[in-house]
């Protein structure tokens, strides 16, 4: 099977690619110095040359922040290369995979979403995201669109990352206590979507790892298993304001995997843990 990557250079394209190398698959994995997605003439040349059996579009505008004040280039990106990219996977017949995000919902509420809920997001981001995932449902009829929230991976920067370089230099730190939702390896991830894309389970989901948590409590436990001694004061959104609205409630329901066939990932804890070692033998 012959696998097109989008986003190479970002934390899930990169682990999707790994991993499908390691399963014997033939990945082929792009980031936006090799092709621009926006391009639509770029896209359809690149993708009839590649021939691939199936697109992983893991490539997206994701500053949420600056989001709001690129609005152009956010919406260029994730809504007309995402067209690009299925029009070319329509034409090529593959498979399509695009990866979508927690932020397609307003946040409400403390009861996880499920699949089907209604979509209301608060931000440019979101919103340019879900006309990313209208758009894949208007073209094809293969398709996956796999929600996903608060990802950390070994290539690029991250929550986890940022903690552990904080905590290097300060003995206390305020973060966010009323922002709820699922810390996501992407390597636990990336084993998940090979092992989709190889199924015909087309539809919308939700994929994190298990088990729900704040920030600040996300925060404590990479201190705890990093046995790094910092007070980790838990604060309202209210008293961290940011240029785009974050959602409190980022709780997704992953009932529509388990109905599929396919294994939840393990719990957020277990997943830091072994991102952690993984971070270590990189420095080494």
């Amino acid at each position: 099977m012959k696998i097109l990557v989008t986003g190479y250079t970002g934390q899930l394209g990169y682990d999707v690619v790994h991993q499908g190398l390691q399963l014997g698959l033939n990945m082929v994995g792009v980031g936006s110095k090799d092709l621009n997605i926006t391009n639509k003439e770029a896209v359809s040349q690149y993708v009839k040359k590649v021939k691939p059996d199936a697109i992983m579009h893991c490539a997206a505008f994701t500053a949420v922040d600056q989001a709001e004040d690129n609005k152009d280039i956010c919406h260029h990106v994730n809504v007309d290369g995402t067209k690009n990219l299925a029009e070319a996977a329509k034409a090529n017949n593959a498979k399509f995979m695009y990866i979508s995000t927690d932020y397609v919902f307003n946040g409400e509420g403390q009861t996880p979403f499920k699949e089907t809920d209604e979509t209301s997001p608060i931000g440019h981001y979101g919103r340019t995201k879900l006309e990313g995932e209208e758009v894949v449902k208007q073209l094809l009829d293969k398709w996956f669109i796999i929600r996903i929230s608060w990802v950390f991976g070994i290539n690029g920067n991250n929550f986890v990352k940022t903690m552990l370089r904080l905590g290097e230099t300060r003995d206390e730190l305020n973060v966010v206590g009323d922002q709820f939702g699922s810390p996501t390896y992407t390597l636990d991830l990336a084993k998940l979507l090979i092992e989709m894309i190889k199924t015909d389970k087309y539809g919308v989901y939700h994929a994190s790892n298990e088990g729900y948590c704040s920030w600040a409590d996300f925060a404590q436990e990479i201190f705890r298993q990093s046995n790094i001694k910092v007070k980790v004061n838990s604060i309202s959104t209210e008293e961290y304001p940011t240029r785009a609205a974050r959602p409190k409630n980022s709780r997704m329901s992953k009932q529509k995997l388990m109905d599929n066939g396919f294994n939840p990932l393990p719990r957020w804890q277990d997943a830091v843990e072994r991102y952690l070692k993984q971070l270590t033998q990189e420095v080494r």
